[in-house]
């Protein structure tokens, strides 16, 4: 099949992006801010109907669902999309008005597919999902199929969020062991992995909790430093990996990419590459990508096993509700 007509959508805590590729190049692309989407959810979709037709849109997804096409997503798919508990809607920080967002493109026309999570693929052991929710979004998935284009072998995608940080480690073209959001490492506004004692004591905790802690909040760029360098050289010595390709908004910070290199001298550090004319943020980008190759049944999904994907973010939770 051909790669045909796609587009792909990034929903980042800062802006949410789209861009279109056509037969494979670099067409349209735009930027919504979180006020303008708190404006006018139905923004993107307008956008993209004013230059359709399509064959394939990546949506947001937020935390994944297993390849859910609009037309089918019920409200338990919009829950897990967002994971806001009901006495937390309305103040929940992220991407503000990101549920009516979604409903609209749940209400759209357009042909829209919903992509999962790292979480939901056969390519990681279930042993590490355990108690776990997010091991990478669905917009770092989309960044990791971008990385997996352009690197072969074993790598680690060490992506910087303007406010969560996620390490996502691929063998071969197959993703096998990541963390992300208040998981993973120290970030921008997340101070990374939770305390389970400062959990409880701190309870009921909000959303907006979750993007506290942060080198905004401490100012600490050694705290942050040290916390990277534990969680990247521990999911190494677990899945080992020769290169290391860093993305994300914060990798443009002064100084960011020579902190980088001499805090892992271990490894080659290169940033990842755009598309050749792309601008908008990478995770739009691969969600393109992705939404391509699942019209042309490319060997980026199948290697991914994408289309195995299943299952919910919930279900590998062990705890006592």
């Amino acid at each position: 099949m051909t790669a045909g007509r796609v587009a792909g959508c990034d929903p980042g805590t800062s802006s949410l992006d789209l861009l279109t590729l056509e037969d494979g190049r670099v067409g349209e692309q735009v930027r919504f801010s979180p006020a303008e989407l708190q404006g006018n959810p139905a923004a993107p979709v307008d956008w993209l109907a004013a230059r359709g037709p399509f064959d394939l849109i990546a949506g947001p997804s937020g935390y994944g669902v297993p390849l859910v096409r609009n037309f089918d997503l019920i409200d338990d798919h919009l829950n897990q999309m967002t994971l806001v508990r009901p006495d937390d809607r309305g103040t929940a920080q992220g991407v503000l008005g990101f549920s009516a967002v979604l409903r609209a493109f749940r209400s759209s026309p357009l042909p829209v597919v919903f992509l999962p999570g790292v979480i939901h693929l056969p390519t990681v052991p279930a042993h590490r999902k355990f108690n776990r929710i997010d091991l990478g979004t669905a917009d770092k998935l989309a960044v990791t199929a971008l990385a997996i284009r352009q690197t072969a072998g074993r790598f680690a995608l060490l992506e910087l969020g303007s406010a969560f940080t996620a390490v996502i480690v691929v063998h071969d073209g197959r993703i096998v062991h990541g963390v992300g959001g208040s998981c993973g490492p120290a970030g921008g506004q997340s101070g990374g992995a939770w305390d389970g004692e400062a959990a409880y004591w701190l309870s009921p905790l909000r959303k907006r909790d979750l993007f506290t802690g942060g080198v905004r909040d401490t100012g600490s760029l050694e705290a942050e430093a040290e916390s990277l360098r534990q969680t990247l050289m521990g999911l190494h010595a677990v899945t080992p990996f020769e290169t290391v390709i860093v993305s994300g908004r914060r990798i443009d910070e002064e100084g960011m990419l020579p902190r980088l290199r001499a805090l892992f001298p271990e490894f080659p550090m290169t940033p990842l590459e755009p598309l050749p004319g792309a601008w908008v943020k990478t995770a739009a980008q691969g969600a393109a990508l992705l939404a391509e190759g699942l019209v042309s049944d490319s060997s980026l999904v199948r290697t991914m096993r994408l289309r195995e994907a299943g299952g919910s973010v919930l279900d590998w939770l062990r705890y006592r509700r």
